[in-house]
C-alpha cells in the first residue's frame, strides 16, 4: 500500500506564522493533513526600526516549539520541514541572531527568501487555486510587512515587485487614533501614490482586468461576506472565490468607521485580522479606485501552496 510522503511548510510572517503538513500522491498531487495559523507578531515594536523586538522572538519561539511539537506527532523531522522568512526577518539587522535561537531551540532552518522570490512563489500558490484565467489579472498579497503585486495570468508572470509597505509598518505609522481618522486614510493614499509608482507604470503598460487577492486580510473579506449574506462560513474545501464590489465596500465602510472592540463583533472577523485589516483595506480601496479595476477575485492559496508546488 502506498503511504504518502509528508511534507511541511512554515511560513514565518511578519504578523502571523503559518504551518501546513500536507501528504503528497506519487501524481504529485498532495492532501492537506494539517494547517493553522497563529499570531507571533514578530514585526510589533520593531518593524519600521529594522530589528525583531527580544519578547518578538519570545513569542516567535512559543509559536514555532507549538509547531515542532504538531511536526513531530506527524513523524516529520526538522531538517525536512520548509521554513520561510519573509519581511520582517529579510529587513532586521539582528537577522543571523534570530535565526540562530531558532535552529537552537527547533531544528528549523529559515531559508529567508527576497520580495522577488516571495512574490514569484505567490503566483504559483495562486495560480494553483483556480484564480486565476486567460485574462491579465493585478495579483496582491498583503502581508505585515511587505506587500506583493504580481501582474500575470494562468499561463504566465508578466510583471511583480515587492514594496516593503506591510500592514504592521502601515498600522505604526498611519493608524494614531481608532476608528482611523479621515486624515489618516488621506495620508496613506498619499503614501501609496508615492510608494506604488513603479506599479503605476506596470498598470499603464498591462492593463489588468480584475484584482486577485491572496491570503490574510481577503480571507477574512471572503469569510465577512458569507456570514453576512447566508450566515455562514465559506466552504471548507474551496480554494477561489468572487468578492462583489459593492460587497467590499460595504465591509470597508464597517472597518473604517468602528474601533478595535466593535470590529470584533463584526461577524466573520478573527483577532487575528482585527487591526491590521483596518489598513489593508485602505490599501485595496486606493488600488481599486486609482487603477479603475471593478473585479475582485480571492484565493484562499498564497506562499505556502506556491512553495509546495516548486518543492
Amino acid at each position: 500500500m502506498f503511504v504518502p510522503m509528508k511534507q511541511a511548510v512554515i511560513d514565518l510572517g511578519t504578523n502571523t506564522f503559518h504551518l501546513m503538513i500536507v501528504g503528497r500522491q506519487p501524481d504529485g498531487t498532495y492532501q492537506t493533513l494539517f494547517r493553522e495559523s497563529r499570531p507571533a507578531k514578530i514585526g510589533q515594536a520593531g518593524i519600521n526600526q529594522g530589528f525583531i523586538a527580544a519578547d518578538a522572538i519570545e513569542r516567535a519561539l512559543t509559536v514555532l516549539t507549538y509547531f515542532q511539537d504538531v511536526l513531530n506527532t506527524f513523524d516529520i523531522p526538522p531538517e525536512q520541514v520548509v521554513a520561510i522568512g519573509t519581511s520582517a526577518i529579510r529587513v532586521a539587522g539582528n537577522q543571523a541572531d534570530f535565526i540562530a535561537k531558532v535552529k537552537n531551540a527547533t531544528g528549523f532552518d529559515i531559508q529567508v527568501i527576497s520580495g522577488d522570490q516571495e512574490a514569484q512563489y505567490i503566483y504559483y500558490g495562486v495560480r494553483a487555486s483556480g484564480a486565476l484565467g486567460a485574462e491579465t489579472a493585478l495579483i496582491m498579497d498583503i502581508g505585515g510587512g511587505s506587500v506583493e503585486f504580481i501582474i500575470g495570468n494562468r499561463d504566465r508572470v508578466f510583471w511583480k515587485q515587492s514594496f516593503e509597505i506591510g500592514g504592521q509598518r502601515l498600522r505604526e505609522r498611519f493608524m494614531t487614533t481608532d476608528p482611523i481618522s479621515p486624515t489618516a486614510v488621506r495620508r496613506l493614499h498619499d503614501y501609496f501614490q508615492e510608494q506604488l509608482l513603479p506599479l503605476a507604470n506596470a498598470v499603464h503598460q498591462y492593463s489588468p482586468g480584475v484584482l486577485v487577492g491572496s491570503s490574510g486580510t481577503f480571507d477574512t473579506l471572503v469569510d465577512m461576506q458569507h456570514m453576512h449574506e447566508w450566515g455562514q462560513w465559506p466552504e471548507q474545501g474551496q480554494s477561489a472565490f468572487d468578492l462583489p464590489l459593492a460587497e467590499f465596500y460595504r465591509s470597508y465602510e464597517l472597518l473604517i468607521t468602528r474601533n478595535h472592540a466593535e470590529r470584533m463583533q463584526l461577524l466573520g472577523m478573527i483577532e487575528l485580522r482585527v487591526d491590521m485589516i483596518v489598513v489593508a483595506v485602505c490599501l485595496i480601496d486606493y488600488v481599486l479606485k486609482t487603477f479603475g479595476i471593478r473585479s475582485i477575485q480571492v484565493s484562499t492559496y498564497a506562499l505556502k501552496e506556491g512553495v509546495l508546488a516548486v518543492h
